[in-house]
């Protein structure tokens, strides 16, 4: 059974990030909201956890996985980037965007896409996931939780609890969340490229 955590949108609380945390470095996942949509949330070095977001989502290994970091700094140890994209990802973070990148050695090969050797990376607005990131001291594995067949992500921490209770070990709840997942923008090639119209303003990139 997944534990729930109904968390204060703008002064989460303490005690309830630091259980979600512990729940995160003892190889759990998580559901929580994010300044898009709900997302999946594992430890970076969880290779179970990966293969439970697969399962849940029906993912090949195609699929990008995305780190949240919690800042600039944290992002730049896990993606190569050059002057041009680092102005144009610093103007556009935090905020509804993730960015494909080539990636560095610091990511876990089974994270990478398998030809491209790139990885998804965001900094999210969104004050609860800057808490839970700050408390974990580095990015968190992730995906937008959509289920298959739906068109739409859940937007209700009970309606997931609800759903998924036997396939996740804790869902944060902290008020309405989006429907629209990420702006994703390809930068691994000479040109960027918008790869999937979300929550972000696609047009700087266009």
């Amino acid at each position: 059974m997944a534990k729930y955590f109904d968390v204060h949108p703008d002064n989460p609380q303490k005690r309830s990030i630091g259980q979600v945390v512990d729940i995160l470095r003892e190889d759990g996942l998580i559901a929580y909201p994010t300044d898009s949509c709900f997302a999946l949330g594992a430890q970076l070095g969880n290779k179970e956890g990966m293969e439970r977001i697969r399962s849940i989502r029906h993912l090949d290994d195609r699929h990008h996985f995305t780190l949240v970091c919690q800042n600039f700094a944290q992002l730049g140890q896990f993606v190569i980037i050059n002057n041009a994209v680092f102005r144009a990802i610093k103007a556009s973070t935090p905020g509804s965007y993730t960015f494909i990148l080539p990636a560095t050695k610091e990511v876990p090969r089974r994270l990478l896409h398998p030809k491209k050797k790139t990885v998804g990376v965001r900094i999210p607005n969104h004050v609860v996931v800057q808490s839970l990131l700050a408390e974990l001291g580095e990015p968190m594995l992730s995906s937008t939780l959509l289920l298959p067949g739906e068109e739409e992500p859940m937007t209700q921490g009970w309606q997931i609890k609800d759903e998924l209770d036997h396939v996740l070990d804790a869902v944060i709840d902290s008020g309405d969340c989006g429907t629209e997942p990420t702006t994703v923008v390809d930068f691994s090639g000479p040109e960027p490229e918008v790869v999937r119209y979300g929550a972000g303003d696609p047009s700087r990139f266009e």
